[in-house]
C-alpha cells in the first residue's frame, strides 16, 4: 500500500498574505526589515491569566516551510501572480529572527507573545498559522487548567475528540489540556503521540448487546479485572449501582470504579458513596461525566460530592463558555538603516490601539515570597529599572535566529511542570474564576511618550 504523502500546510494562509506578498516582492522590498507582534486584548471568562501554548506546532511549521511544484501551480492558476514572484515562493525559506515567551507562560492582554523580525514578505507568510494556532492553544490550555484547578484534589480526564472541532483540534486539545494539568485523554492518538495516560470506560451501546445489564459488567469484569470502570447510568442509575456492585462482588474486584454520565450528579454520588461504602467497596471509586465544565465542577466540589474523577470533553474541547482567544498580528516597526522606526494602528476603539515599536517585557518578583507583583513592558534599548528587594525576569526568548532554530523542543512534561511553577507565582486573588482583580501591566514613559506622539 503506497504511504500518503504528509500535507503541505504551505497555503494555510488568508489568500491577501500572497497578494500583499507580491506587491512588497514588486516594489523591491524582500531585503527589508520588519517587526511584527502577537498579542491578544481581552482573558476568556473574564478571568485575570491566561496560558501561551502552541509554540511548537509553530516552530515545526516555521522549520519546514517551503512551496511544493503543486502549491506554485495552483497560485499560478489564479492568474495574478507574476512568474518572478512564483519563482521566489518555489526557493523560499524563512531567514528571520523569532523571540516568543515560553509555552506554558501565564500570560496577560497587551503583552508580546512572540516577535519576528523578519523582510515584510517572511512575516507575512507567517501570519494565518501562527494565529490559528496560538489561539486554538492557548484558548484550550486556559480553559483546561480553570477546570483542573477547581477540580482541587479530584483527578480530571479530557474526553472531548468527539466533540472537537476537527481531528487536529482533538489531537492538539489533548495535548493543550495536558500541559495545564490534566491526568489523562481519551483520545488515543493523542496519547500516543505525545506519551499521555489513555483513559477510557465503556459506552452504552456495551451494555445493550447483553440480555441483562449484570451480564454485561460480568463479562466486561471478565475481560479488564485490573481497576475496571462501570457505567452504571444506560437504564436507571440506581439499579444500574446495585448490578454494578453484586458484579464487583461476585468476582471479588474491590478496586474499581463506577462512572455517572447524567443526572443529578450532586445527590446521585452522594447516593452511590454511600450504597458502595455499604456494600464493602470503600476503595471504589466514582467518576463523572456529562457537559461539564469549571462551573459546575466547582460546584460540586463546594457542596462536597463525593465524585474521585471528571471526564470533561464538548465544554472543554469547544472552549464553550468563551470560544475565542483572540491574538493579532500586527506590524510594530521597521528597520530604517541603523534605526528602528515605531509603527502604530490607530482605532476609534482606543482599546484596538496597538502599542508601537520594539519592545522588551520583564515580569517583577518580590524577593522575599517570589509572588509576581506586576509585567513592564519597555521600548527594546530601555534598561529596567526596580526596587532592591524586588527581581525581574525577561519573558521573551530567542527562538529562532536567521532562519534557523535556536531553541530546543521542550518535554511536555517540562512544560506542564513550567506551567504549574508559574502558578505558584500569582497571588491567589487572580486565581479565581471571575476575578475582579486584574494583574498590572506597567509602560515605561518612553514607550507611552512614542505612542502618544504617533497618534498626534
Amino acid at each position: 500500500m503506497k504511504k500518503q504523502k504528509k500535507q503541505n500546510l504551505a497555503l494555510l494562509c488568508d489568500f491577501y498574505e500572497f497578494t500583499m506578498a507580491q506587491g512588497y516582492f514588486l516594489k523591491k522590498l524582500e531585503n527589508e526589515l520588519c517587526y511584527f507582534e502577537v498579542f491578544f486584548r481581552k482573558v476568556p471568562d473574564n478571568a485575570s491569566f491566561a496560558i501561551f501554548a502552541g509554540l511548537e506546532s509553530v516552530l515545526e511549521f516555521i522549520e519546514n516551510l517551503h512551496f511544493d511544484k503543486e502549491d506554485i501551480e495552483f497560485l499560478r492558476k489564479q492568474e495574478i501572480f507574476c512568474e518572478e514572484f512564483l519563482e521566489y515562493l518555489s526557493r523560499f525559506k524563512f531567514m528571520g529572527t523569532i523571540y516568543s515567551m515560553n509555552e506554558g507562560e501565564i500570560i496577560f492582554p497587551n503583552e508580546p507573545l512572540m516577535i519576528i523580525k523578519a523582510n515584510p514578505i517572511e512575516a507575512q507568510l507567517l501570519e494565518t498559522f501562527l494565529l490559528l494556532n496560538i489561539n486554538h492553544q492557548s484558548l484550550i490550555t486556559t480553559k483546561a487548567n480553570r477546570i483542573k484547578r477547581v477540580a482541587q484534589k479530584a483527578l480530571v480526564f479530557e474526553f472531548g475528540a468527539r466533540r472537537a472541532h476537527g481531528s487536529q483540534a482533538a489531537i492538539n486539545g489533548a495535548r493543550s489540556a495536558y500541559i495545564a494539568g490534566f491526568d489523562g485523554t481519551s483520545c488515543t492518538l493523542s496519547a500516543k503521540i505525545y506519551n499521555i495516560k489513555a483513559i477510557g470506560t465503556m459506552a452504552h451501546s456495551w451494555i445493550q448487546m447483553f440480555d441483562n445489564e449484570y451480564e454485561a459488567f460480568i463479562n466486561y469484569l471478565k475481560l479488564y479485572p485490573n481497576q475496571p470502570i462501570l457505567l452504571i447510568d444506560t437504564y436507571d442509575v440506581k439499579k444500574g449501582l446495585l448490578n454494578a456492585i453484586n458484579a464487583f462482588k461476585s468476582l471479588n474486584i474491590t478496586k474499581g470504579a463506577v462512572r455517572l454520565d447524567s443526572g443529578d450528579l450532586l445527590n446521585l454520588s452522594k447516593f452511590i458513596r454511600k450504597e458502595l461504602d455499604l456494600a464493602g467497596l470503600k476503595e471504589c471509586k466514582i467518576i463523572a461525566s456529562n457537559s461539564l465544565d469549571e462551573f459546575i465542577i466547582k460546584d460540586l466540589v463546594s457542596n462536597n460530592a463525593p465524585i474521585d474523577a471528571y471526564g470533561v470533553g464538548e465544554r472543554l474541547i469547544t472552549a464553550k463558555s468563551d470560544p475565542v482567544f483572540g491574538c493579532v498580528y500586527k506590524l510594530v516597526a521597521i528597520q530604517e538603516n541603523e534605526d528602528i522606526k515605531p509603527k502604530i494602528k490607530i482605532s476609534e476603539n482606543s482599546q484596538k490601539t496597538i502599542y508601537p515599536h520594539l519592545k522588551k517585557l520583564y515580569r517583577i518578583y518580590d524577593k522575599n515570597s517570589n509572588k509576581a507583583l506586576y509585567d513592564k513592558l519597555l521600548i527594546y534599548n530601555e534598561k529596567i529599572i526596580i526596587k532592591k528587594e524586588y527581581y525581574a525576569k525577561e519573558l521573551l526568548n530567542l527562538v529562532f535566529k536567521n532562519g534557523k532554530r535556536v531553541k530546543e523542543k521542550k518535554d511536555l512534561e517540562e512544560i506542564r511542570s513550567y506551567l504549574a511553577q508559574g502558578l505558584k507565582t500569582l497571588d491567589s486573588k487572580f486565581l479565581a474564576l471571575k476575578s475582579k482583580t486584574k494583574y498590572k501591566l506597567k509602560f515605561s514613559n518612553k514607550l507611552l511618550k512614542i505612542k502618544n506622539s504617533l497618534i498626534k
